[in-house]
């Protein structure tokens, strides 16, 4: 019975990964441009789950392209001193809000949705990561400071569970000091 629950939670999980949200209505990446915070993340990812006890906030620079992409860059301090970083450049799709990005670093295709944005306060960002045909969902949140609201962590967890991302794979995550500009 119980092996029967697991594969039920399993297949639901897998489903909602390929769910096709839509992305917030007034979605403008002009108004989106700047610094965020990275404040909460959320992934049934096997990477993460073994790693997400140690993540702290980070920050995430959303730039604009002349041709209506979007440059994004991610900093994030580690516990030695030292940086992660990372870049990408979102191509923009047919529908707006939602981009494609191939990441070097975790070597997958991504597709990402901002699902929710109030260009001044927080965004939630629903992205499905495909590795070798295998998808999972990835949730961020983004706040223009380095924490968030009741009410946006409230809508985070509605968004974990609607994506099939279990509950205790969510983490709000603590600050961090931020890594010195380069």
């Amino acid at each position: 019975m119980r092996n029967t629950l697991m594969m039920l939670v399993a297949l639901m999980c897998a489903l909602n990964v390929c769910a096709d949200l839509t992305p917030a209505a007034d979605f403008n990446l002009q108004k989106m441009s700047g610094k965020w915070y990275t404040v909460a993340l959320a992934s049934n990812a096997q990477w993460f789950v073994n790693n997400k006890a140690g993540m702290k906030t980070g920050t995430a620079v959303i730039v604009l392209t002349e041709g209506g992409d979007m440059d994004l860059t991610y900093a994030s301090l580690k516990d030695d001193g030292s940086c992660f970083r990372a870049t990408h450049t979102a191509r923009k799709t047919e529908t707006r809000g939602r981009f494609t990005f191939h990441s070097q670093v975790g070597n997958n295709d991504n597709v990402m949705t901002i699902v929710e944005v109030v260009n001044d306060d927080y965004a939630l960002l629903h992205t499905i990561k495909t590795k070798e045909e295998v998808s999972e969902a990835f949730i961020a949140v983004y706040s223009r400071t380095p924490e968030s609201s009741e009410v946006v962590q409230q809508k985070f967890t509605q968004l974990v569970l609607e994506a099939g991302v279990l509950p205790d794979n969510a983490v709000i995550l603590p600050q961090n000091a931020e890594c010195p500009a380069v």
